[in-house]
């Protein structure tokens, strides 16, 4: 389950990214700013869970190891 959210939210940060692109076309540059700034942190959320640490692993394996 946790691999289907990580991709649902890899997924919506793309989608994010892409509807910036087209708010700054049509002149809303504030809310596509808004809307990239939402994409990397959501990015970054992902990169937390899924980068390994010093000890070589994930916080999602280590979450996953203490079920």
């Amino acid at each position: 389950m946790f691999d289907f959210i990580v991709s649902l939210v890899i997924l919506a940060a793309i989608a994010l990214a892409a509807g910036g692109f087209v708010l700054l076309r049509k002149g809303n540059r504030k809310q596509a700013v808004l809307m990239w700034l939402l994409a990397g942190v959501m990015v970054a959320n992902v990169a937390i869970w899924l980068v390994p640490t010093e000890s070589g692993e994930s916080l999602a394996d280590v979450a996953a190891d203490g079920d």
